[in-house]
């Protein structure tokens, strides 16, 4: 699980942490089931203090993203993996959001917006079957 710390970007600590992880589950690079690291372990990757990943830890629980199993470790829920949906949804709003004020900007409309993704989808769909050809 990689996790990268940014102390000048203004974001707590823990909130980076909270938005990576859920990260992570949305895209799905942490299923249900998967165990997180424990605080410990976390907070000295980290180089952090252990209160600081506690409550990260807390906020994921409450937003039901992990669970607590006593003495067994925290672990991605299946409610969390449910999540998974509506946190890339989100994800991907926000970039169209940018993505149309940058075309509105550029005065390019939004059917011109809609053939150039048409467009980019099927170079890339080209570029990745050519690619599974040689593999």
């Amino acid at each position: 699980m990689q996790i990268h710390i940014n102390t000048h970007d203004g974001v707590p600590i823990y909130l980076q942490v909270v938005n990576q992880i859920k990260y992570l589950v949305s895209a799905g690079r942490l299923t249900a089931g998967d165990e997180l690291p424990p605080i410990r372990v976390l907070a000295e990757k980290l180089v952090v203090n252990p209160n600081t990943i506690a409550r990260a830890y807390r906020e994921l629980e409450m937003a039901g993203v992990v669970e607590k199993r006593r003495t067994a470790g925290t672990y991605i829920s299946a409610e969390g993996s449910r999540l998974a949906r509506r946190e890339r949804t989100k994800i991907l709003s926000s970039r169209i959001d940018q993505l149309l004020a940058e075309s509105d900007q550029m005065d390019f409309s939004l059917e011109d917006l809609i053939k150039l993704i048409h467009q980019r989808s099927e170079a890339l769909q080209t570029s990745r079957a050519k690619e599974q050809l040689h593999d």
